[in-house]
Order: structure tokens, then C-alpha cells, then sequence
């Protein structure tokens, strides 16, 4: 029988617990943004988004980690992997936010899973045993029940495409960001592929700007606008980013993304603290992935080796 020892339990559910506070922050950031996706283009909105992420982690990193660390990172590539983990995943949620509510585009993310494990199974070769099969199963299955109750219809139209495409970029560009900057700490990675994408995305913005005219309706932004962005892109990306990124370092893509599942209940429990209504079927859902995410990680139930 394969077992885990009594310390790397005990990591492995710290590491969890970091993934799910992430997947917390992360699903508060979607009714937010509706505050503010009536007012601004979606690329505009992205790099508001990654701008006022960076600005709170940059100063972190330089004070904790120092000049030296910030200055001799891999930007090139901090660049390239923070545009598609954030520029492309944010720029894809804000157009499928405008074409289905919240809670549906929580839900679509349920094919997070099979999209990390694969990558871990084709790129990592990574065993696909018994346990991880349950664990995915599990966290697909509470991901679709989650669908039961909800007030959103999902359309299979741009809103479900895009929210697809954010998946795959965003999990694609997750493992990315842990193989390729190694030596830097999840700190380091988190700020550097922020700020990176800031850049870019700014850049695209602008462009966008000048040739469509798109612009933020700037007048129609006020305090609660801006209070919806600033949880939107200070809380949404940047702490969830960071824990999510903890947690991808130490129990991998695709663990990390099956907690991506219960983010339905998460956005729903949101929802309710702010006037809506309790919707059981959600609770059930996000309770089916993390049980699968722990029996995937033989944290629940052992497992014939």
C-alpha cells in the first residue's frame, strides 16, 4: 500500500488550504468585476486589472527578496508567461462575464482539471492511477452539479468559448510559470509574470485605444467602480495569484486545478453574503471536488501501489 508520512500529510494539506483560500479570493473578484465591466473594454479592463496587481506585489518582492532579485529575474520570459497565465485568461473571463453571469463562468472552469492533468500525464509522463482517476471524476462531477439551481443558463456560445480559452491558458501558463522560472521564489514568480503582463497588456490596450477608440467610460467610474476593480485586480489576482501559485509548486497543476471546481459554491457563497439566495446544489458540488482533491493526492483513502 502506498502511504503518506505524518509530515508530508500535513504539507500537502497546508498546501491545499493555501489553494483553496486562492480559489476564495479569486471567485470574489467576479461579482466585483460587474461593477466595473459595464464601463471599460475588456482589453482596457485587463490592464487596469494586471497594473494594480503589480503595484502591490512589485514593491513586496523588492523589499522582501531585494534589488538584486528583482533585477536579474528572467523578465523575457516572465513577460511571455505572465501575458498568457493573466493577460489572455483575464482578457478571455471579461468577455465571458459579458456574455453569461458569474457563477456560470465558475462553473465552466470545471474542465480545469482534465486540462492540467493531461498536461501532466503527456508533458511530466505522470502515472495516471487509480486515486488520480477518482480524484478527477469526483471534481469534474461536483463541478457539473454545481450547475443545478443556478439562476445562469449556460449558453454554448462566445460567453462558454471564452471562458474555455481562459481555462487553457491560465493552466497551461500556471505550470509554465513554476517550470520555467525555477529560481525564483513563488514570490518572485507571482510579481514577475504580473508585472510582465501589465506591460503587455497595457501596450495592447493602448493600441486598442488609438485604432477602435475603445476607452473606459471614465465618467460612469465612480467610487464603487473603482472599488469593485481594485478587488478585481488587487485580491483577485494578485493574493489569489500568489497562493495559487504556492500551491501549484507543491502539489501541482493538476491538484491545484481540481480545487478550481469548487469555485461555484465559492462565488455563490459570495453572492449570498451580498443579498442572494443559498443554493444547496453548489454546496454538494464544492464539497465533491475537494474530496476529490484530497483522495487524488491520497490525502483521503490509500491506494494499491
Amino acid at each position: 500500500m502506498t502511504s503518506l508520512s505524518p509530515t508530508a500529510r500535513r504539507s500537502l494539506l497546508a498546501a491545499n488550504l493555501i489553494c483553496l483560500a486562492s480559489m476564495v479570493i479569486w471567485s470574489s473578484g467576479l461579482p466585483a468585476a460587474n461593477l466595473i465591466i459595464p464601463h471599460m473594454p475588456p482589453l482596457a479592463l485587463s490592464a487596469a486589472r494586471a497594473t494594480l496587481a503589480a503595484l502591490v506585489l512589485m514593491p513586496v518582492w523588492w523589499l522582501l527578496e531585494g534589488r538584486r532579485a528583482v533585477l536579474s529575474a528572467d523578465w523575457l520570459t516572465g513577460a511571455w508567461v505572465g501575458f498568457v497565465t493573466l493577460g489572455l485568461a483575464s482578457i478571455f473571463i471579461v468577455i465571458a462575464l459579458q456574455f453569461n453571469d458569474a457563477v456560470t463562468v465558475a462553473i465552466v472552469t470545471a474542465v480545469m482539471p482534465v486540462i492540467g492533468i493531461l498536461l501532466e500525464c503527456i508533458s511530466d509522463r505522470r502515472p495516471f492511477t487509480r486515486a488520480l482517476a477518482v480524484g478527477l471524476v469526483l471534481s469534474v462531477a461536483g463541478g457539473l452539479i454545481a450547475v443545478r439551481g443556478t439562476e445562469g443558463e449556460v449558453d454554448f456560445g462566445i460567453g462558454v468559448l471564452a471562458t474555455l480559452a481562459s481555462a487553457l491558458c491560465y493552466t497551461w501558463g500556471s505550470r509554465e510559470t513554476v517550470r520555467a522560472l525555477p529560481d525564483l521564489t513563488p514570490l518572485g514568480r507571482s510579481a514577475i509574470t504580473v508585472a510582465g503582463c501589465a506591460l503587455v497588456a497595457l501596450v495592447v490596450a493602448l493600441g486598442d485605444g488609438l485604432v477602435r477608440g475603445a476607452w473606459p467610460d471614465w465618467a460612469a467610474i465612480g467610487p464603487v467602480e473603482f472599488a469593485g476593480l481594485a478587488v478585481f485586480g488587487i485580491g483577485s489576482m494578485a493574493l489569489s495569484q500568489l497562493l495559487w501559485i504556492i500551491s501549484v509548486g507543491q502539489i501541482g497543476i493538476g491538484a491545484a486545478s481540481m480545487h478550481t471546481n469548487a469555485a461555484p459554491f465559492y462565488t455563490m457563497l459570495i453572492v449570498f453574503v451580498l443579498g442572494g439566495a443559498w443554493n444547496w446544489w453548489q454546496t454538494l458540488g464544492a464539497a465533491i471536488v475537494v474530496l476529490g482533491a484530497l483522495i487524488a493526492q491520497g490525502l483521503v483513502g490509500t491506494e494499491k501501489s
